[in-house]
C-alpha cells in the first residue's frame, strides 16, 4: 500500500503559501482546494471531523472544552479519545486492510486511540506541583527512541510565552524517525508554530510571514523524506487566522445582570457554574452559553443581542443548521464578530482574579486564554521575575509562574467562525494529480469529506459509519 502523509499546518491559508514554496509545491504536483471547514472552526472540533467525516453534532466535539453537564465543571483540552464518537479513518481503513497501521503525531484526543504509534504531549506532574516537559508515547519504548535522539518534547515552545518553532521542529523530526523507521500506512503530523505569532501579532504583520517562512523550512525535510519513501502528502490547515481588534467580556456582561455567580476564596474569585443561572464557555470567536433555567433564555439572549461585538446568537434550532446541535453545547452559541474574540474574564476587580489567570493553565481557566502566548507587557520585569521562578523550579522548590498579562488587547488574531474569505480560509494540498470528485467544481472540499478523500488515496473503499 502507498503510505499516506498527513501534516496538519495550522493557520495555513493560500494567502500564506505565497511565502511558503515548499508546501505550495505539494499542490503544484498535485491540486489545491479551499478547504470548507466546520464550526466551531478550532483543533478539537476540525480534527475530528477530518479523522471522522462527521460534524461536531455527531462527534460531540462542539469546541476545544465545554460544561460537562453531569460532573458541573468546565473543562478545555481533554485528551481521552472516547470523546469523539464516531470510527476514525484508520479504523475503516482496517477494516478493508487487515494490517493497515497508523502513527499519530500530535493529533489531538491522542490519549486511548486505537493508533498504532502516538505522540502527544504529556507533561510530568510532580507530586510537590512542579510540572516538567515530557510526552506520551505508545508503544512506550518509542518515548526512548525519541527522547534520545531529539530531547525531551519542548512543552515551553509548544504553549505559553516562549511558544516557538522549537516545539514544531522536534514534532517533524519525531514524524521523519517514525516514517523511517516504523513505516505506517498513516501517519498524521500536526504542525503549530504559525498559531502563536498569528495570534500575536496578526495575520498581516511582518511576523506573520517569517513565521509562515519558517514552517515551511522545518516542514521541507519531512516532505523529502515523503517523497523519497513514495509517499502520497496531504497537507491541511484547520482554519485561517484573521485579524482580530475587539475583546468581548462575555461573561462580565452576564454577570452585570446578575445571571453568573462566583464564590471566594483566599480574596480570589472563582466562577460558580452550580449555582450561574448563565454563564460562558469562550473558545475563541464562538462562546458556549450554558443556561440553567429554559425559562431564562429569552433574557440571555437579549442581553447579549445587545453586546458589543456579538454577531449572531444560535438556539437549539438554529445550531442544528450548522451541525452543533449536540447535548453538550449551550443552550446559546455567540459567535463574534469577524474582528472580535471573547474573552473567558468573569471578575470585575484585577486584584479578585484567581492565580492561574496570570499563569499558563490550560486545563483551571473555564475559557480559552490567548493572553497565554505573551509576557505581560505592563511589567518591565516580567521576564526577570519568570527566570527567577525558573530557578526555584530547577531546585526543586515550589513555584508560581505570573507572566500572563490580563489585559486581553494584546491579542492581534483569532478565529473560530466560519471564514468570511477563501483567501484568509482553510486549504488542502494534495501531491497526487488526480483530483477526486469530492472536490467541488469551485475548487472546495468540505471537511466531512477529508476522511473519504484519504481512505481513496490509498485505494480503499468508503464504508458507512459505524453508528
Amino acid at each position: 500500500m502507498k503510505p499516506l502523509v498527513v501534516i496538519d499546518v495550522v493557520g495555513m491559508t493560500p494567502r500564506l503559501l505565497a511565502h511558503m514554496p515548499n508546501l505550495a509545491r505539494v499542490g503544484s504536483r498535485g491540486w489545491q482546494a479551499e478547504l470548507g471547514t466546520v464550526l466551531p472552526a478550532v483543533t478539537c472540533s476540525v480534527q475530528s471531523t477530518l479523522l471522522t467525516g462527521r460534524t461536531p453534532a455527531e462527534t460531540g466535539i462542539v469546541g476545544n472544552g465545554w460544561y460537562f453537564r453531569d460532573l458541573g465543571e468546565i473543562h478545555l483540552w481533554r485528551q481521552h479519545n472516547a470523546l469523539v464518537a464516531g470510527e476514525k479513518v484508520w479504523e475503516t481503513a482496517r477494516r478493508a486492510h487487515p494490517g493497515y497501521t497508523a502513527a499519530n503525531v500530535c493529533w489531538w484526543y491522542a490519549m486511548g486511540a486505537t493508533t498504532d504509534l502516538t505522540v502527544t504531549p504529556r507533561p510530568i506532574y510532580h507530586a510537590d506541583g512542579r510540572k516538567s516537559p515530557d510526552c506520551y508515547t505508545r508503544p512506550p519504548e518509542l518515548h526512548d527512541r525519541l527522547t534520545g535522539s531529539l530531547g525531551a518534547f519542548p512543552l515551553f515552545q509548544y504553549w505559553g510565552p516562549t511558544a516557538s518553532i522549537g516545539s514544531s521542529r522536534w514534532i517533524v523530526g519525531a514524524a521523519r524517525t517514525i516514517l523511517a523507521e516504523d513505516r505506517p500506512d498513516l501517519l498524521l503530523v500536526y504542525v503549530p508554530h504559525l498559531d502563536y505569532d498569528l495570534q500575536r501579532f496578526g495575520p498581516d504583520s511582518p511576523q506573520a510571514i517569517t513565521a509562515a517562512r519558517d514552517v515551511d523550512a522545518a516542514i521541507a525535510p519531512l516532505l523529502a523524506d515523503a517523497e523519497a519513501a513514495g509517499a502520497t502528502v496531504v497537507a491541511l490547515s484547520e482554519y485561517g487566522i484573521t485579524a482580530a481588534r475587539k475583546p468581548v467580556d462575555i461573561n462580565r456582561a452576564l454577570r452585570a445582570q446578575g445571571l453568573l455567580e462566583v464564590y471566594t476564596q483566599a480574596g480570589m474569585e472563582y466562577l460558580d457554574p452550580w449555582t450561574s443561572r448563565a454563564f460562558a464557555v469562550a473558545d475563541h470567536q464562538l462562546a458556549h452559553v450554558y443556561v440553567a433555567d429554559p425559562a431564562d433564555v429569552p433574557r440571555v439572549r437579549a442581553i447579549l443581542g445587545e453586546l458589543p461585538g456579538v454577531d449572531t446568537l444560535l438556539d437549539r434550532a438554529a445550531q442544528a443548521t450548522v451541525g452543533l446541535d449536540h447535548p453538550r453545547s449551550g443552550e446559546l452559541v455567540a459567535i463574534a464578530e469577524p474582528d472580535a474574540w471573547f474573552t473567558y474574564y468573569y471578575w470585575n476587580d484585577d486584584s479578585r482574579a484567581p492565580d492561574f489567570a496570570r499563569g499558563v493553565d490550560i486545563h483551571r481557566k473555564p475559557g480559552y486564554d490567548p493572553a497565554e502566548l505573551f509576557f505581560d507587557p505592563a511589567d518591565p520585569l516580567v521576564k526577570a521575575k519568570a527566570g527567577l521562578t525558573l530557578a526555584r523550579k530547577k531546585v526543586g522548590l515550589r513555584y508560581t509562574m505570573k507572566a500572563v498579562p490580563l489585559d486581553p488587547s494584546c491579542v492581534r488574531g483569532t478565529h473560530g467562525r466560519l471564514p468570511d474569505r477563501a483567501a484568509d480560509g482553510p486549504v488542502l494540498l494534495c501531491s497526487d494529480p488526480a483530483a477526486p470528485a469530492a472536490v467541488e467544481r469551485d475548487g472546495r472540499i468540505a471537511a466531512t469529506d477529508v476522511r473519504d478523500l484519504l481512505l481513496t488515496l490509498q485505494g480503499l473503499p468508503v464504508k458507512e459509519f459505524v453508528r
